[in-house]
């Protein structure tokens, strides 16, 4: 399984943008797939994900604000970032996985498949 992220840049807080993700190889609609993001100095940290089905899972920073959707005809899952924060700059890392259960689905050891990470800039 291969994860291919984009759609990162630089954008003013208050602004969009919509990262993309598209994942070959596996059975895409059996795969869960989770956004994680990692400013510089820390922690990796959940964002979002999508369940086998459509099923979705928001951290609570980003409630209101993001939205994730899964296009099983186009393999690929989007973030759809809105009200971004300066404190969302980040480097944004998809990843998959078929046999994550819903326990354990904001756990990025959960997740044995990771995209290459797009850098997000939110200026003030």
């Amino acid at each position: 399984v291969q994860l291919q992220a984009s759609g990162g840049g630089l954008v003013q807080a208050g602004g969009s943008l919509r990262l993309s993700c598209v994942v070959s190889g596996g059975t895409f609609s059996r795969q869960t797939v989770g956004w994680f993001r990692q400013a510089p100095g820390k922690e990796r940290e959940f964002v979002a994900a999508v369940f086998r089905g459509t099923n979705t899972y928001l951290a609570d920073s980003v409630k209101g604000r993001f939205t994730i959707s899964r296009d099983n005809g186009k393999n690929t899952v989007y973030l759809i970032m809105n009200s971004l924060r300066p404190e969302d700059t980040a480097v944004y890392y998809c990843a998959a996985d078929p046999s994550i259960i819903l326990s354990s689905i904001r756990e990025f050891r959960s997740y044995g498949h990771w995209g290459q990470g797009t850098l997000v800039t939110v200026s003030s």
